[in-house]
């Protein structure tokens, strides 16, 4: 029994094929074409349950066959493939209404599962959706599987203001994702207004947040406004915000349930319209069990959560940041890019990178000035990028390596009365090797299973256990 009617348009044969073998045999009716034309002569007389579509082709590309079907048929569910893997790509397709976004190379099983999903949805939903107009895009570069995720979660959010916490390692682009959620928001036309809760004096911060009177306190000579005000209609930026002070927390919190607040010294309520986005490096569960962060403040900013990795965990990414920062310190001092060798391009994936993406940039605008040629060779990068080397087997680990770490954190939660340390660590040690493994393999379930030396279904049952399916 046919479980629905599936088209795939792509001008490349093998993915055609693949995709029509595999949906034919998950029970589903295709029918492949090679160009979007075809597609819009086809709709003319029939109309499939959920539509597959490359975004570069000859002629009409996916967008412009998205637009058209969503003109014709504002139901009908549309995947844009894509093999350019990047933010203006995800945020195009579903600012343009398309029902999801999948980057080539994609799993198969997840493949057949997103076009489930569609059909489920054409056959449930009843209204049609309405796209808006495309938006400028960020300049956020990543093909990794979980940079992927962000961009979905900022095309998803394209049509919204509701407000988003943003956690990752220091140096991770936390405010280039909040400027993009801006940018692709309806709020896009208003202010963007930054402030690092981190870097700002404790006394200082309300003032900060939402300005004073005239004689609020010494030095108060004028009345200013804070950031909420100059933010109003836009967004406010919070940045670090599990460094907030639990006092201001609380003015927080009623600003965010009241829409108004009044500034130091005063006593006229100032009402404004701001979206909060925050981000933070640390850990605000803990720091709520801590005492150190408001609960209710938490729920009210966790409405939807997006996780940035360590540049350590989005390897492949790192040749082409690197090539994209060069290209940006050559602008910023009037000079030609430098290139990189291969051999420095493998050197810079291997190194640890504490810093992040922002190490890398500065890395990057330091070899500009400093590598003698035009072309980066390996001794032209900083010595003591070398000092935190990823190495290539447990037997080449110096004594900072993952074995001596995990013994010492065992030690600390010993000596702190611990117990069940095994059930504690070992699913952290699992989650770990399947996201390195899956994001060596592309998202591909059966080679990475392989490389962990296990059958296919030990690694679904692990993805399910742990709650990454």
């Amino acid at each position: 029994m046919q479980r629905g009617i599936a088209w795939i348009v792509d001008d490349d044969s093998s993915i055609r094929w693949v995709l029509e073998r595999a949906l034919t045999g998950a029970g589903l009716s295709c029918t492949t074409f090679e160009s979007g034309n075809e597609v819009l002569d086809a709709l003319t007389t029939k109309t499939p349950d959920v539509l597959l579509s490359d975004i570069r082709m000859p002629g009409m590309d996916g967008l412009a066959l998205l637009k058209q079907i969503k003109q014709r048929h504002p139901m009908l569910p549309v995947i844009i493939m894509t093999a350019h893997s990047d933010l203006d790509a995800a945020v195009s397709a579903y600012q343009q209404g398309a029902f999801d976004y999948l980057p080539k190379p994609f799993d198969i099983d997840e493949a057949v599962a997103l076009v489930d999903r569609a059909i489920s949805h054409y056959q449930e939903q009843q209204q049609p959706r309405n796209a808006p107009i495309s938006s400028p895009t960020a300049d956020i570069i990543g093909e990794a599987p979980a940079m992927q995720d962000v961009f979905r979660i900022i095309g998803r959010l394209s049509r919204s203001s509701i407000s988003v916490l943003i956690n990752g390692e220091s140096g991770t682009g936390k405010e280039l994702v909040a400027h993009a959620l801006h940018r692709h928001s309806p709020r896009s036309k208003a202010p963007f207004i930054a402030l690092n809760m981190a870097a700002i004096p404790k006394d200082l911060i309300e003032s900060e947040l939402f300005g004073h009177e005239k004689g609020a306190f010494t030095g108060a000579n004028t009345v200013r406004q804070g950031r909420f005000e100059q933010a109003d209609g836009g967004t406010l930026f919070l940045d670090e915000i599990g460094d907030m002070p639990l006092d201001v927390q609380t003015r927080l919190l009623r600003v965010l349930a009241d829409g108004q607040f009044y500034r130091v010294g005063g006593y006229a309520p100032v009402k404004v319209d701001v979206r909060i986005i925050a981000a933070t490096h640390q850990n605000l569960e803990q720091r709520v069990q801590e005492g150190k962060f408001r609960e209710d403040l938490f729920h009210r900013l966790n409405v939807i959560r997006v996780h940035l990795p360590p540049l350590r965990e989005r390897r492949e990414d790192i040749p082409r940041l690197a090539r994209h920062f060069l290209q940006i310190a050559a602008r910023e001092l009037g000079v030609e890019a430098k290139q990189l060798h291969p051999e420095t391009e493998t050197a810079l994936t291997r190194l640890a990178w504490p810093g992040n993406v922002r190490q890398l940039e500065n890395t990057c605008r330091w070899l500009t000035v400093m590598a003698a040629g035009q072309e980066v060779l390996t001794q032209d990068l900083p010595s003591e990028l070398f000092e935190t080397t990823i190495p290539d087997s447990p037997t080449q680990m110096q004594p900072d390596s993952w074995a001596t770490l995990l013994g010492q954190w065992a030690d600390r939660a010993l000596r702190s009365g611990h117990q069940n340390l095994l059930s504690e660590a070992q699913p952290e040690m699992e989650r770990t090797l399947l996201t390195t493994a899956l994001r060596h393999t592309q998202g591909h379930k059966q080679e990475a299973a392989r490389l962990l030396g296990w059958g296919r279904n030990t690694l679904t049952r692990k993805l399910k256990e742990l709650g990454m399916e």
